[in-house]
């Protein structure tokens, strides 16, 4: 019996194969990797009746135009996305986001592109074949680590199913893909490098997010951030969400795939909580950032872990 995989018609922009991501392994310079919106590919593999650590396609502005070729599968996207389902017998149905949908060989799934947002989130029922590396088969492309020789999805490459033939299975969520008005940080451990004016305008001021953002980081404009001590400190261990500022006074977001090692100092940390918001912000947005304690920032995390349970608790 053949094996059920979608044929790559179109491969879109920076789509990977990404599960909850690749632990314990900064020592050899890997960094966590994974689903960049966590809770959007979380309820993607809940509404599939997938464990949560399951692989998902993940997408960036413009999708996939993918091609089922042997048996049938459930899939669902997550995100605010606008695609088309064409059959067959060439009938084009408009996509609708947290709703399942099947999937009958010869189908295509044309994933047009993201509304106002970055990330997107394709998920199949018992999931998609992928090469595990170090526990995870997500893909970081700088080391070429992951599923697909940890590279992004070309064309007429094929992506295989874990299992096909599954019975349809209708499940839909209401879910709004809120904004954001602040992006909550704390203090990095360079804080006191920074001028008192540059602290002031830091967390005051707008940033513009520019084009210079991927999976790695993501570079802002705004007022110059000026270092008083060092513009350049020893190189020493990085964490998703830190805030470096390099000598040219602009800061730079740490995302998912950073370096695990770096050399800038750190004026701030984006709390776990405001992660899945803030990497969905695309170039030309403007963000403005606020001061927090740990003790309130421990507390947002677990409202936002108890929040996303609640929200997969809703799933019929």
């Amino acid at each position: 019996m053949n094996k059920a995989f979608f044929e790559i018609l179109r491969s879109g922009i920076n789509t990977t194969l990404q599960d909850e991501g690749r632990f314990n392994q900064y020592h050899i310079g890997l960094p966590f990797s994974g689903a960049m919106d966590k809770r959007n590919y979380l309820i993607g593999n809940h509404l599939v009746d997938n464990n949560s650590n399951t692989a998902s396609l993940e997408f960036a502005y413009q999708g996939p135009l993918l091609k089922l070729k042997f048996g049938k599968v459930t899939a669902v996207i997550t995100g605010d996305v606008k695609f088309q389902i064409i059959r067959g017998n060439s009938k084009i149905e408009e996509g609708i986001c947290y709703k399942t949908f099947n999937l009958n060989e010869d189908d295509q799934i044309d994933i047009i592109s993201t509304n106002k947002s970055v990330y997107g989130y394709l998920s199949v029922q018992k999931g998609f074949s992928g090469d595990y590396f170090w526990g995870s088969c997500s893909v970081h492309t700088k080391s070429e680590v992951g599923s697909n020789n940890g590279k992004k999805y070309s064309d007429k490459e094929k992506i295989f199913l874990n299992q096909s033939n599954n019975d349809f299975c209708s499940k839909k969520i209401d879910y709004f893909n809120s904004k954001i008005e602040f992006i909550r940080v704390l203090k990095g451990t360079n804080f006191d490098y920074f001028s008192d004016k540059s602290k002031e305008d830091f967390f005051s001021k707008q940033f513009t997010i520019t084009k210079l953002t991927d999976r790695m980081g993501m570079r802002l404009k705004g007022p110059k951030i000026e270092n008083k001590v060092d513009t350049n400190i020893k190189s020493e261990g990085l964490i998703k969400g830190v805030i470096q500022v390099p000598p040219d006074g602009d800061p730079i977001i740490m995302f998912s795939d950073h370096g695990t090692i770096g050399g800038y100092p750190k004026i701030g940390v984006v709390i776990s909580a405001d992660y899945d918001k803030l990497v969905q912000l695309t170039p030309g947005n403007t963000i403005k950032f606020k001061l927090i304690e740990l003790n309130e920032a421990e507390n947002l995390f677990k409202f936002y872990n108890l929040e996303t349970k609640n929200i997969l608790n809703q799933i019929r």
